[in-house]
């Protein structure tokens, strides 16, 4: 497949996908992008912009060609970058009818897929037979918000095929994107997840009022139990402080943006899950991957460490209170 012929699908119409949307942009022409509400794309047809994400960005129509059909956006796309909630995707890539043995998939969700409990490139090589060489990962640092205003923003793209790695990375590159390529497909995957339920603990220790001698301590302690979670179920040579393990965690956790901060923030502060999902209008994943991460690490031959899941765990699935909690937490981590 020649590099300058990739055509791009984008399945989901969220915030990331708005905003890799943009980016992709920037230098590609005929980006396929399924939109599952049909008055969504009419109203995007009208007004140049998403009506309920990233409403700032201005999309470029000319460049886009927009569908509530999945299935016609697979068929005439290369690259499918799959870009919805974990909780989600397993429903929306059940509609797909499309062999996608021969597509090239890029994920752009963070979490395992609820049904399977896989991370999303084991499900697609076991549900979709679609070959390890033909899947790559999109890690941060990145928050859509910063893509939006044009901020210089870094994404790094994870694949076991490095050649083709290049390749897409390439069609990502933009005055204002910086592209890395990776090896560690599952590495990313994992952090991607994980960085959520750390940023969701950073939420609530502030939520609950400690200040930002205590929250540095927490994110220092949640790299080295990212490190260790990853390493007992992918262990090859990595560096944890990478942008895409490290980076991704400390903009995840300090920025006013990440939504996984503000859910946690507000559990802090007193609010039932119920309530903060309900205020919040946004998905926030961490919530779903605080249980997944619990119970995979629980299930494991070789457990991990993990004193800031499982406090996490605890207070949004035992409605522990987040106050005991976490001032038991704060004997453990130092």
């Amino acid at each position: 497949m020649k590099e300058t012929k990739l055509k791009f699908g984008v399945i989901g119409s969220g915030s990331w996908a708005t905003a890799l949307i943009k980016i992709l942009s920037e230098n590609n022409n005929d980006i396929n992008w399924y939109i599952r509400n049909s008055e969504n794309i009419e109203f995007i047809k009208s007004n140049f912009h998403n009506p309920n994400y990233l409403s700032s960005v201005e999309l470029n129509l000319n460049k886009l060609n927009m569908s509530s059909d999945i299935n016609k956006v697979v068929e005439n796309s290369d690259v499918i970058i799959i870009a919805i909630p974990s909780e989600y995707v397993n429903n929306e890539m059940n509609k797909i009818e499309v062999n996608l043995s021969d597509k090239i998939i890029m994920c752009a969700l963070k979490g395992l897929v609820q049904e399977t409990n896989l991370l999303f490139g084991e499900h697609m090589h076991k549900y979709f037979d679609v070959s390890k060489d033909n899947f790559l990962v999109i890690g941060g640092p990145c928050h859509a918000e910063e893509v939006a205003l044009e901020k210089l923003s870094y994404l790094t793209i994870g694949s076991s095929n490095l050649n083709l790695c290049k390749v897409v990375s390439d069609k990502f590159k933009c005055k204002y994107i910086n592209v890395k390529a990776s090896d560690d497909v599952i590495g990313i995957e994992y952090a991607s997840m994980l960085k959520n339920i750390f940023a969701l603990a950073v939420g609530i220790s502030n939520g609950l009022g400690y200040g930002d001698n205590y929250q540095s301590v927490l994110m220092s302690n949640s790299i080295k139990e990212m490190k260790r979670f990853i390493s007992k179920r992918h262990k090859i040579k990595r560096n944890i402080n990478n942008s895409a393990y490290l980076g991704d965690l400390l903009v995840t956790g300090y920025s006013s943006f990440s939504r996984n901060r503000m859910f946690g923030n507000m559990i802090g502060k007193g609010y039932t899950v119920k309530a903060a999902q309900l205020e919040m209008k946004m998905v926030a994943e961490g919530y779903i991957a605080t249980k997944k991460a619990f119970l995979l690490n629980n299930n494991a031959k070789k457990k991990a460490k993990t004193p800031i899941i499982d406090a996490v765990y605890k207070i949004l699935y035992d409605k522990r209170s987040a106050k005991k909690v976490f001032k038991d937490l704060s004997d453990i981590i130092s």
